[in-house]
């Protein structure tokens, strides 16, 4: 089973909360996004974004150019189903974030669900570089990864984890760190995957 349809499976298969990632107000990735002081206008991509409720939380909080990216067109689905009317307000893309192009530069790339599956170092300099390609200037890069404190697999698929060191040097060709703070994640099971959530800013090129 090749990637994409691992994810169609999982998002057909299983209810919203039925998967470790599930959470109403993803709180951690809404504090990194406020901590940037973006305006409501900023161009904001949700990488893996699926069925993540973090884009109704930023509609609701009134910024106006969202961009969810994800491989399974049935997360997306699901979530434009469930934003009803608001996912007008929302810009979607199904693709297969390493083959990702697009004309637009994004202020702020955030992704808490795809960074760490991820785990061949030719994987993970394809991802940034497409992520520093379509950052503009200024642009400002949020990755929330499973610590090294972390789960080993998740949906049935290994994960590279990382500390706060190893995240710094893998995007230190691109990026610089601002900011990290690792964080408790209770999935719906009652378990905890503890995650490592930074911020970094373009280098200038």
């Amino acid at each position: 089973m090749n990637k994409k349809q691992h994810w169609e499976t999982v998002f057909t298969s299983k209810k919203i909360d039925e998967v470790s990632w599930y959470q109403q107000t993803p709180q951690d990735s809404i504090n990194f996004i406020e901590q940037l002081e973006l305006p409501n206008t900023a161009a904001i991509i949700d990488v893996g974004g699926g069925d993540s409720f973090l884009a109704d939380n930023l509609v609701d909080k009134g910024y106006s150019n969202i961009t969810v990216l994800d491989i399974s067109s049935a997360a997306i689905k699901r979530a434009k189903q469930r934003l009803g009317r608001k996912a007008a307000k929302v810009k979607w893309i199904v693709a297969d974030v390493l083959e990702f192009t697009d004309t637009i530069k994004y202020d702020c790339w955030h992704d808490r669900a795809a960074f760490h599956f991820f785990t061949k170092e030719d994987e993970v300099k394809s991802y940034l570089s497409i992520a520093q390609q379509h950052l503009n200037t200024y642009g400002k890069l949020i990755i929330g990864t499973f610590s090294t404190d972390g789960p080993e697999k998740c949906s049935s698929l290994p994960v590279k984890r990382y500390n706060e060191n190893l995240l710094t040097s893998a995007l230190q060709h691109w990026f610089t760190k601002i900011y990290c703070v690792t964080t408790n994640h209770t999935t719906p099971f009652k378990t905890l995957q503890n995650f490592l959530f930074c911020s970094f800013k373009k280098l200038s090129t």
